[in-house]
């Protein structure tokens, strides 16, 4: 069972967003799998990382999520701090590159 919390509205996300000083989001589409590869990495990765809030997003789902974060291709991981963008990858993530974007932003917050 995935630790991420799954939305399923703009409103959810817009609202775990806003109620989390640290947010991450993982947005995929269920026949993608780039996406299905990455994701246990991710969830692996950011066990480490405790005060970051995680949630996972289907853009099939989710339709409108692809135009409010100006997504055009999954998977796409975002990195909100204070409701603010930091840390953005798409598609090909090299996830060494990733963890070190997210802990240098995770030791700033701490």
């Amino acid at each position: 069972m995935s630790p991420f919390t799954r939305l399923t509205s703009i409103e959810a996300i817009d609202t775990f967003i806003d109620e989390h000083s640290l947010a991450f989001l993982y947005i995929s589409r269920e026949g993608c799998s780039v996406c299905h590869g990455l994701l246990p990495q991710v969830e692996e990765m950011m066990e480490r990382y405790p005060n970051i809030s995680c949630a996972h997003i289907d853009a099939d789902q989710v339709a409108a999520v692809a135009g409010r974060f100006s997504i055009f291709t999954v998977p796409v991981l975002l990195l909100f701090v204070e409701g603010k963008e930091y840390i953005r990858e798409a598609r090909i993530v090299h996830m060494d590159l990733f963890e070190e974007k997210v802990e240098k932003v995770y030791r700033h917050m701490g």
